[in-house]
This record gives C-alpha cells, structure tokens and sequence, in this order.
C-alpha cells in the first residue's frame, strides 16, 4: 500500500481570510469548502496540479490563536515548488507577497523566503534537475 501526505493544516484567524490569500492571491484552487455547522467549515485548497492540500482551520481559542504564523516556532514550515521560479517570484511580488530575502541559489535549487499575511514562513523553490 502506498502512503502520501494528502494535507495538513494551517490555523487561520478566519476561512475567508485564508480563502483571500491562498485563492485570490496566490491562485491555488479551493478544493472544498463545506459547512459543518456551529460556524465551522471544512476548507482544502491546493496548488494547482498538486496532490497535498491545505486545510485551512479557523483558530478557536488561545491555544490556536497563538499559534497562528507560529506553527513551526518561527521557522520555514512550508515549501512551495515552482518549475518556473523568476515568472513565479515576480507575479508573487507583483500580487503584494512579502519576501523577507531577495532569491538567492543555493546547491539544492533556486530559493526566497517568504510570508503569509498570517506569519507562517515559506520556501518558493526551484530544484536542480538531478
């Protein structure tokens, strides 16, 4: 049997905001969006083309409100694959993406850091072809 990260989850102060940025902005397509009542909603959205999604959960509570852009303890926790890095990064900037670091190459591939408006940290990344 096959095993794979079908998606994970980052706490959002509400679904329409996350739906703004990761939608509207970045152009990642929302997979579901269904109500389960009491105000809570079950929200996957995913770049386009790919198998892992995003569930993105309104924080309840300290606990989770703390934890909102502070998921990984303030390291890069998420890493966006591109094989089109510099059309990617300029349409990103252009969309108003804060970048923390101008593109940069490393052995592994081309990267720049950035942020959701939420706080969490993100790899946009090209790989070497192997």
């Amino acid at each position: 049997m096959a095993q794979f990260i079908s998606s994970f989850t980052i706490n959002v102060p509400c679904y329409d905001a996350g739906l703004a940025f990761y939608v509207d902005v970045l152009g990642f397509e929302l997979v579901e969006d269904i109500d389960l009542g009491g105000g809570k909603r079950w929200v996957l959205v995913k770049p386009a083309g790919a198998e892992t999604a995003i569930l993105l959960a309104r924080a309840v509570g300290e606990p989770q409100e703390a934890a909102i852009g502070n998921q990984t303890g303030g390291r890069v926790g998420f890493f966006l694959h591109t094989d089109q890095f510099d059309i990617d990064h300029a349409e990103m900037v252009a969309k108003g993406v804060v970048f923390e670091e101008t593109p940069r190459d490393e052995p592994y591939g081309k990267v720049a850091v950035w942020r959701d408006p939420f706080g969490n940290r993100w790899d946009l990344l090209q790989l070497c072809p192997k």
